[in-house]
């Protein structure tokens, strides 16, 4: 029997979440001065320039998670000839909407980011912009920067441009059923079946994908696969926490989101704007992963090679796919967190380790991260020959602060799934576990168990444990409110 009312569970987590997003300097609430500027919007922006081109016939889909309401991209391919293809991703205009300085700009610039807890979800901007009036939503007109892609057959590039366009989303489709449809031939999702040729053009999206993902990795980009942990609940009462994976319609949308950022990136370069990039620098921990392949059997470079990374990265999954996740997350601990940092015109930054690519910016989800609606100003006001929107001493503070938030918003969904998990194991005290160490340091070691995977902290029997390092623990006290969770090593 648990120590919570099986039919509070969610109330619970929602009144913690609360209080542990004004606990990280977050706004959980729209002020009332935001929710009066929201009123006087009445209707999704239309444009009437001329060099808005009209793509409402093209065969645009959205792939999202199952109950993603926040649509902030579309994409489209068209084969060209000898294997080349042309890939189109439309990207919400938000800022037709979101006026820089306006109240609700403000709140989104405090907080930066829309923070997704298991019990709640706090949106960046109101759901009646983000989940509507700026979401491309099924079936509506909307406003959209396209970013398009020619690529060669093998995947590399060959032109880009960008404009501004009216789009119209044809299909709104879920990553799990479009994975299972194209992985092991499971039937076709409805929303695809429902237009015509839209199997085809997504099939070309896979093979698109598929090739920039190859030649991704030959460049050195990292084969990583993270555990997301999921809740299930029936009705309020919370069952499982279950882990979210990797699959290949969410690889359409991630090779093309780091495809479209790149060239937002360089083409604000070549307009001589400064610009907020997103990296990955070269890791501090180098030694640890060392350590981490040579207890694989692998030997790796004393210095850091992203390329020889991968390819360990590569032979431990096939060797281990059930703790591949786990092996993920201790390489990406010892990299380093990303940030945003300012590049000035003329001057050049760190790229991103983990993708191999040295331009990178985020630009492509405007609806729920600061940054992306930053760059989407920046890069309207590039297209439309305009200055700078931004100051450099704004931008630097700019990237200092949504760096800080968004280390601060995966604190608020790490802290509120910990206190989903809690609820979880707190009537499973005194129970074993196979673990691994998942975080090594003078704060404390953590280890995260394989099933269910919640992560917790190793209260005793620390001594010597490093990133990597899988043992034996036994759960010894939980607290739902603080979302502790403690274990001891069993020797």
């Amino acid at each position: 029997m648990t120590n919570t009312d099986d039919r509070q569970h969610r109330s619970i987590l929602k009144t913690i979440a609360h209080r542990v997003m004004i606990e990280r300097g977050f706004f959980p609430d729209f002020s009332p001065g935001a929710i009066a500027e929201l009123d006087g919007i009445h209707g999704p922006a239309t444009r009437t320039e001329e060099s808005t081109r009209d793509l409402r016939n093209l065969l645009w889909c959205s792939i999202d998670n199952d109950d993603s309401r926040d649509l902030d991209q579309l994409t489209v391919a068209q084969a060209m000839p000898n294997g080349a293809a042309k890939v189109l991703v439309a990207i919400a205009d938000v800022d037709a909407v979101v006026k820089k300085q306006s109240v609700l700009d403000e709140h989104a610039k405090q907080n930066t980011t829309s923070v997704y807890t298991v019990a709640e979800t706090f949106p960046m901007l109101p759901e009646k912009l983000s989940t509507d009036l700026t979401s491309l939503n099924y079936e509506s007109d909307r406003l959209a920067i396209v970013i398009e892609i020619v690529l060669a057959g093998d995947g590399s590039l060959q032109s880009s441009d960008l404009y501004g366009a009216t789009v119209r989303n044809r299909a709104k489709l879920a990553y799990n059923s479009v994975a299972a449809w194209l992985e092991v031939n499971a039937p076709m999702p409805q929303g695809i079946g429902t237009v015509k040729g839209l199997d085809e053009n997504i099939r070309l999206q896979d093979s698109v994908a598929q090739k920039l993902k190859s030649l991704r990795h030959l460049n050195g980009a990292l084969d990583l696969e993270t555990i997301e942990a999921r809740p299930v609940f029936d009705g309020d009462e919370l069952k499982d926490l279950q882990a979210e994976k990797k699959n290949r319609a969410k690889e359409i949308i991630e090779e093309f989101m780091i495809a479209a950022n790149g060239i937002v990136a360089r083409y604000l370069a070549s307009k001589n704007f400064t610009s907020l990039r997103r990296v990955v620098r070269i890791p501090k921990h180098w030694d640890r992963i060392i350590e981490l392949a040579a207890e694989r059997g692998t030997t790796l470079p004393k210095e850091p090679d992203s390329k020889a990374l991968d390819q360990f990265l590569v032979s431990a999954k096939a060797a281990d796919p059930l703790r591949f996740p786990d092996l993920s997350l201790s390489v990406i601990k010892l990299m380093g967190a990303g940030e945003y940092v300012v590049e000035l015109p003329g001057s050049s930054v760190a790229g991103h380790f983990g993708l191999a690519v040295k331009d990178y910016t985020h630009s492509t989800a405007p609806n729920r991260r600061y940054p992306d609606l930053i760059a989407q100003r920046l890069l309207k006001a590039a297209m439309a020959g305009h200055s700078v929107p931004y100051g450099n001493d704004e931008l630097e503070s700019l990237a200092k602060h949504c760096t800080e938030q968004e280390d601060a918003a995966e604190k608020v969904e790490r802290q509120v799934t910990k206190s989903a998990a809690a609820i979880l194991l707190e009537s499973r005290i005194g129970e074993q576990f196979d673990a691994i160490v998942t975080g090594a340091s003078d704060k404390g070691t953590w280890v995260r168990l394989f099933h269910p995977p919640i992560e917790g902290r190793l209260e005793n029997g620390f001594e010597g444990m490093n990133v990597g390092h899988e043992l034996r623990v036994q759960l010894v006290r939980t607290n739902v409110d603080l979302g502790y969770i403690n274990f001891k090593r069993v020797m």
